[in-house]
């Protein structure tokens, strides 16, 4: 497998967002930028982890909500932004499910294989770079979403809280089908 990016032509999640009108992504981009730069700051050793797919690019697929997340985990070459869903960048793999269980997987001991196996994350592209990220991200002693949560004070740490909720109101529905 390569590390190399791959173009897609795949669209968003189930259905797409044909009528949505385009986002300001622009305004998202520097607070993603600062996330992911004091998230390496405090984890630098995350990046060994990763070995020659540091230089690979991510698309992280959130099926649930308009744009996507385009990440380059290289500590020389930083990158973290928000791109739009109808020409998605040319990527190595793509990490798909809903923004809840994707943050669940970030934020806790979610078992990825799980969310795999149930189809509920779909891995596309070069899975041994998949691997290797979560094995990073596995890697980092607090949980990230809980950083950056503690970045933006005490709005932050709330609004992190009511997605855990939402996303454990989720997951006994879930349960109950």
């Amino acid at each position: 497998m390569t590390s190399e990016p791959q173009s897609s032509r795949l669209g968003g999640g189930p259905g797409g967002f044909p009528f949505a009108p385009p986002l300001p992504l622009f305004l998202l981009n520097p607070i993603l930028k600062r996330i992911v730069h004091r998230i390496a700051v405090q984890n630098p050793d995350m990046f060994d982890r990763l070995g020659p797919h540091r230089h690979a690019y991510f698309l992280i697929d959130p099926v649930d909500i308009p744009f996507m997340l385009y990440l380059r985990p290289d500590p020389e070459a930083l990158d973290f932004r928000a791109v739009g869903r109808r020409n998605p960048p040319p990527h190595a793999a793509r990490i798909s499910g809903k923004f809840l269980d994707l943050l669940t997987l970030m934020d806790t001991e979610q078992d990825g294989d799980a969310l795999f196996f149930s189809r509920d994350l779909i891995v596309t592209g070069d899975t041994e770079a998949v691997v290797c990220l979560r094995n990073a991200l596995d890697d980092v002693d607090d949980p990230i979403a809980e950083s950056v949560a503690d970045m933006f004070g005490p709005p932050g740490r709330a609004a992190l809280n009511a997605l855990r909720r939402a996303a454990e109101n989720a997951q006994k529905r879930k349960g109950a089908k």
